[in-house]
């Protein structure tokens, strides 16, 4: 895996490094040493998917409190998304600032997402299915969100919203 280091301190994209042979590819996505040697938290509590059917679905931006934290490793396995790592952490240096990526299936890229950040996607094509590794278990009371068009952030998003959750476009505006 080859980790690229973004402009938010422990946000990286990260790209596999295919080994080839005459029945295509094989390449790790996970492992524990090489995220440790990067400063990364290397734990796994659990995997998700999520399915958007639709182009122009936006989930997001969700994170997680203390004490329940979380980091999470996040792929497209179908289609391509505009993934965005927000950073919310007050001593950061990059507090409030946001790093943007397409992540696609075509690409296999894969974008590290640390504790204090909020991660939120918008769907580039029909039928997107994300892959996400995290590093705690869901808690639905430390469960949080920030509004994806907050204007103390202006995340550009690269096309129209045409589908979001009622809870997604009801988050506060931020606050902190």
């Amino acid at each position: 895996m080859r980790f690229h280091q973004t402009m938010i301190p422990g946000v990286f994209e990260i790209q596999i490094e295919p080994a080839t042979d005459e029945r295509g590819f094989l390449a790790r996505t996970w492992c524990r040493e090489e995220f440790a040697a990067h400063g990364l938290k290397p734990d796994l509590a659990q995997c998700s998917i999520s399915f958007s059917p639709r182009k122009g679905t936006l989930r997001g931006l969700h994170y997680q409190a203390e004490p329940h934290a979380e980091a999470k490793l996040i792929r497209c396995t179908s289609g391509a998304v505009y993934d965005v790592a927000l950073d919310l952490r007050p001593r950061s240096v990059t507090f409030k600032k946001w790093f943007a990526v397409v992540l696609s299936a075509e690409k296999r890229n894969m974008l590290y997402i640390p504790e204090g950040c909020a991660h939120g996607f918008l769907t580039l094509e029909n039928d997107c299915e994300m892959l996400y590794l995290i590093s705690e278990l869901y808690h639905a009371d430390s469960a949080r969100g920030i509004r994806w068009n907050d204007p103390a952030f202006g995340i550009e998003w690269p096309d129209r919203v045409e589908m979001i959750s009622d809870r997604d476009r009801n988050f506060a505006v931020f606050t902190f």
